[in-house]
């Protein structure tokens, strides 16, 4: 199949170690989230062919303001490390260890919450899961929420939408032969084996809900 000439895919970035300012917004195929195109402070004297000294100066400046002079803690992409923010912020792009670039909440529409004051050398966080994880106060994180919620609201229109996104059709056990699962087998659409109350097993016959039996066995009436 030949691919569109148009059709781009992003490569971005998830390091955030200086001071930046937001130019524009860009929406992607291969992301789920839209991204957004940033000036770092750093940087602005490799765009000298492009604006003169002068103004590259004025909006160093401006930003160093816009920080010094506003509450960057609760602010909407504001990008820190957590010793530096507050209990009950939402945040996203985590990273796990300091330096590393964000590595935890990325996916469209996810966040997580600071539950602990990050006093310590350790911040308490709660991931999308409802898993409560301990990583270094001096990691790097945004404030705010990954953009487009509505991603796993949209519908598929037909199976082969799935097949474009790599996923592949999974087989149901019941309908394989016995030799191939142990749900397989049986008589016509009969979804027994011929084995009464068999619990749910895995293709290799290990239970799937709650394990091997390892209390004490019931006494027999």
């Amino acid at each position: 199949m030949k691919r569109n000439s148009l059709t781009r895919f992003a490569n971005p970035t998830f390091y955030r170690r200086h001071c930046m300012f937001e130019m524009a917004l860009s929406l992607w195929r291969s992301r789920t989230a839209s991204s957004t195109l940033h000036l770092f402070a750093n940087t602005l004297r490799g765009f000298s062919s492009e604006v003169t000294n002068s103004s590259a100066q004025k909006t160093r400046e401006t930003m160093m303001n816009q920080m010094m002079y506003s509450d960057i803690n609760s602010r909407i992409g504001s990008c820190m490390p957590l010793s530096a923010m507050r209990i009950g912020t939402i945040i996203h792009n985590i990273e796990m260890n300091p330096g590393q670039g964000g590595k935890l909440v990325r996916a469209a529409g996810t966040s997580a919450k600071i539950l602990k004051e990050p006093t310590s050398a350790y911040c308490l966080i709660q991931l999308p899961s409802g898993v409560k994880k301990l990583i270094d106060s001096r990691c790097r994180a945004t404030v705010g929420v990954v953009s487009n919620p509505s991603h796993g609201d949209r519908k598929l229109r037909k199976a082969g939408h799935s097949r474009w996104l790599g996923r592949r059709p999974v087989v149901r056990g019941v309908a394989m032969n016995a030799i191939d699962h142990p749900h397989g087998g049986g008589r016509g659409k009969s979804k027994s084996s011929g084995k009464f109350g068999q619990v749910s097993r895995t293709p290799w016959g290990k239970p799937t809900k709650s394990g091997y039996k390892t209390g004490p066995l019931k006494r027999r009436r």
